[in-house]
This record gives C-alpha cells, sequence and structure tokens, in this order.
C-alpha cells in the first residue's frame, strides 16, 4: 500500500474491488442491483480492534463504512464490529 493511513480507535481500512457480476444470458448486473456483502483486504487498523490484522481478507456488509479515494484508488473506513468475517 502507497497511501499512509492510520484508523482511529475500532476502524479498519480496507482496499476493496467491486466486482463485475453477469446473468446467464451475459448483461452485467450493476452495483445499484446487488445487495451482498462485498469483500477486501484489511490495509490498516485502529488501535481498539482485536480480532482483524493487516493482510486479512474480511467479507463486509455492502452498505457499511465510508468510502474514500486517495490516489484514484477506491477504499473504505468501517468499524470492527461491521466485518462479517474473514475469508482464509
Amino acid at each position: 500500500m502507497s497511501v499512509k493511513f492510520k484508523p482511529l480507535k475500532d476502524r479498519v481500512f480496507v482496499s476493496y474491488t467491486a466486482e463485475l457480476e453477469k446473468t446467464a444470458g451475459g448483461l452485467y448486473i450493476p452495483d445499484t442491483a446487488k445487495e451482498k456483502p462485498q469483500s477486501g483486504k484489511v490495509e490498516a487498523v485502529g488501535d481498539d480492534v482485536k480480532s482483524l490484522k493487516v493482510g486479512d481478507k474480511i467479507l463486509f456488509d455492502r452498505y457499511s463504512g465510508s468510502k474514500i479515494s486517495l490516489d484514484n484508488v477506491e477504499y473504505l473506513i468501517v468499524k470492527e464490529e461491521d466485518v462479517l468475517g474473514v475469508l482464509s
């Protein structure tokens, strides 16, 4: 990660990519029509985060957190409690 960012308290700084999905007929489903969790990689954690570490791949709710763009890359800042799980 080239961006230096330190989240505060129980916040997690996540990089993610929106995956494009296609229907059986070949149509792409827009993000606004999707209502499933998204995944991302933990880039930094706040001091109060206990169960996550940098490098973890996580699932989080689609509507949780705050999206930000740094150096033309999309990131998300979420609370630790909004993380649904860790992918292994």
